[in-house]
């Protein structure tokens, strides 16, 4: 992908959910994300949190993201 020099961005906040990792929880933040926007760009994690089962056993990773998108 060829950027141009000048170039704005907007981003915004989500959620992403999984009961399989950190990883999978970013990409289905991501893959939702991409559903509904275009010119997804970058992203950062702002939170990694998760649930523990009665067993005591992480049952559910929850990670806040920025996702940016390139304002055309």
């Amino acid at each position: 992908m060829m950027y141009s020099h000048d170039r704005v961005y907007k981003k915004i906040e989500v959620i992403g959910i999984s009961t399989e990792s950190v990883e999978s929880a970013i990409q289905k933040a991501v893959d939702r994300a991409r559903e509904s926007l275009d010119s997804l760009s970058w992203f950062e994690v702002q939170e990694v949190r998760g649930h523990i089962n009665d067993e005591g056993k992480v049952s559910e990773y929850q990670v806040v993201l920025k996702i940016a998108f390139e304002l055309g």
